[in-house]
């Protein structure tokens, strides 16, 4: 982690208008990002994380991915996403196996049963972010948010969409 040798003179302080907004965004992605694990373990019985791995590995050429690869993919670390991997390989959606490309590394690898329960869950959790987040706002105001966390991906992972 990077340290600053900043001074309490030089604090940002955030004004009346910016603590509500900050404090707005930090409340509705608790609410929203439970909402939405919610309705996925109540339809589908998969969490968040688990969701997300298994749409990353949809998404990667034969539907598969190293798992150090995965973890920097989704954020999370090695051992949380070798704990969520296990869990789907133990209900057949993942499974583990040596890298294709040189044989070194542990790939984990989307199932034909796992890309059927990820066909399932994609119109819950579509319909879930359309009902309690697009549906929330403009276009523009949407599309502004869009911007703003882009921004904040670009800053802090150097990555963008």
């Amino acid at each position: 982690m990077t340290t600053h040798s900043h001074s309490p003179d030089d604090t940002p302080w955030l004004d009346a208008d910016q603590q509500v907004a900050w404090r707005a965004f930090l409340g509705g992605v608790t609410a929203l990002m439970d909402q939405l694990d919610r309705e996925l373990r109540t339809h589908h019985d998969l969490s968040m994380p688990e969701y997300e791995i298994l749409v990353r590995l949809s998404e990667a050429p034969d539907r598969a991915i190293r798992m150090a690869e995965l973890a920097a993919a989704v954020g999370h670390s090695r051992s949380r996403v070798t704990h969520t991997v296990s869990r789907l390989e133990r209900d057949g959606l993942v499974q583990r196996g040596q890298c294709a490309d040189d044989g070194r590394g542990v790939s984990a690898v989307l199932t034909d049963a796992g890309m059927a329960a990820l066909e399932a869950a994609a119109h819950t959790h579509v319909r879930g972010v359309h009902e309690h987040l697009v549906s929330r706002a403009s276009r523009e105001d949407f599309d502004a948010l869009g911007r703003v966390m882009g921004s904040v991906v670009e800053h802090l992972h150097g990555r963008t969409f």
